[in-house]
């Protein structure tokens, strides 16, 4: 039979991809591992291998397109073969042209100031009841938005709503309900026939097998338009491009964060002046370490020190974490990544660096891995190279705190009884505070501090390797 290939899962968080440029044509020859096509995530472009062989049958997704992942790109098989006119696609109701999902679990919904039973009709071809299918955090905004989920067609695997599904009908204008003038049976699913004007929608007494009774809801009153438009088109301004695929992401992922995480900042300037005098010595020796190298190397060390800084929190429950994951953001064409070290707090200042160095390569040439881009349990910003004074970063999603590096600074301090000139540089900690308060804050970052002006522990680091 011809076997379907799907749109991979890079990672957790991803739901569609672009299948950027197909490296076989229909007819061609197919062995495992054969690269058949690229695709771009929100963070990288990465190949796609055969893991069956014969010959493409069928192209289904074009270059360009976003497809969302686990759905079906192409099939492969004997020559010949006979393969489905369309991909596979999630049950649904036929009813005058239109679907009707109904939903098998509670979704919150404003409800009715008087609900009465309504039984809505939704059988399978093959015969079993039909079953929404949205994501969480769909089913959150949905209920924030006052949408019925129900009116809503999904475009994710096999027909599930997701939260751009749940966006883009929220962005339509709100169709116009009368109140019922009679009470026929049709009244009571009005929010229903909104979605579907033909579907075959009734109250009967005795509901047939496959009917599901849910509870009526009652659709919010329109929003009124806002008198203008948020954004007013100005002459001067330059005609507007669309966002890149990995903006938009972090556009998306950053606002989720600074939205529904408390988060407050902390601040410590740390005197650098033996951290840069050592790594001149080293890089004399022919041993190129970057400040960064260090700083990655104390922070791994402080997080093992203050494990509840290295856990996550969804403010009911706490995971701790056993391993130390450090994420250090890269800058890149189209926005940022963050590459992970995994066990950063058992590698010496050495493999740091190899690790590090490798992994910005990789991100600048647009080569991660999903692996390597994902799993981090804390986050590294350093704009040192930019010639920062100050600044504080958003938490990543999943994370707890993360921290931002300022530039070193040559700066007058108190010496003793005198003033001097000394390398500082601040350093600020993010930080989610349904999990981490103000003075464990400051005993993390004050832990870090001295970590970074003990310049005989890293040479003891680099010269017992």
């Amino acid at each position: 039979m011809a076997h379907p290939i799907l749109m991979p899962k890079p990672g957790q968080m991803t739901e569609e991809c672009v299948l950027v440029a197909w490296h076989k044509r229909e007819g061609d020859v197919v062995k495992k591992g054969d690269v058949l096509f690229e695709i771009e995530t929100d963070k990288s472009n990465m190949d796609v291998e055969a893991f069956e062989e014969g010959v493409l049958l069928k192209r289904v997704v074009q270059e360009g397109e976003t497809v969302p992942v686990n759905a079906v790109c192409a099939y492969v098989g004997e020559p010949g073969e006979a393969i489905p006119e369309t991909p596979a696609a999630a049950p649904v109701v036929a009813a005058a042209g239109q679907a009707e999902q109904v939903a098998s679990a509670p979704v919150a919904l404003p409800v009715a100031p008087a609900p009465a039973a309504v039984a809505v009709a939704a059988s399978s071809p093959a015969g079993g009841d039909i079953r929404l299918r949205i994501s969480p955090r769909a089913s959150r905004l949905a209920a924030d938005s006052g949408i019925d989920p129900r009116t809503i067609t999904g475009t994710g695997p096999e027909g599930r709503i997701t939260e751009r599904d749940v966006k883009a009908a929220s962005s339509k204008p709100a169709a116009s309900s009368k109140p019922a003038a009679s009470s026929k049976p049709a009244a009571a699913v009005e929010a229903t026939a909104e979605a579907t004007a033909d579907a075959a929608v009734a109250q009967p007494a005795a509901p047939p097998a496959a009917a599901v009774a849910v509870p009526a809801v009652a659709r919010p009153a329109p929003t009124p338009a806002p008198a203008q438009p948020i954004f007013v088109a100005d002459p001067d301004d330059a005609a507007p491009r669309p966002m890149s695929r990995m903006r938009r992401v972090i556009a998306e992922r950053l606002t989720l964060s600074a939205t529904t995480v408390p988060q407050f900042t902390v601040t410590v300037a740390v005197d650098a002046t033996r951290l840069l005098a050592l790594r001149t010595e080293f890089k004399a020796a022919g041993t190129a370490l970057t400040v960064t190298d260090f700083i990655v190397s104390a922070t791994a060390q402080t997080l093992a020190e203050f494990p509840d800084v290295n856990s996550r929190t969804d403010g009911v429950a706490v995971w701790p974490r056993r391993r130390v994951h450090m994420g250090v953001a890269v800058s890149v064409p189209d926005g940022l990544v963050v590459p992970v070290i995994r066990d950063a707090d058992h590698r010496s200042l050495d493999e740091l660096h190899a690790r590090a160095a490798a992994l910005a390569e990789a991100a600048r040439n647009g080569a991660l891995s999903p692996d390597e881009m994902t799993g981090s349990t804390f986050t590294i910003s350093n704009l040192g190279m930019f010639g920062v004074d100050e600044f504080s970063a958003i938490i990543n999603p999943g994370e707890s705190a993360i921290l931002a590096v300022s530039s070193i600074v040559p700066t007058a301090v108190a010496i003793g009884d005198g003033i001097g000139i000394r390398q500082m540089m601040k350093l600020t900690l993010t930080a989610d505070h349904r999990i981490v308060d103000g003075e464990l804050a400051a005993r993390f970052l004050n832990a870090l501090r001295r970590r970074l002006q003990d310049a005989d522990a890293f040479r003891s680091d680099v010269l017992n390797g």
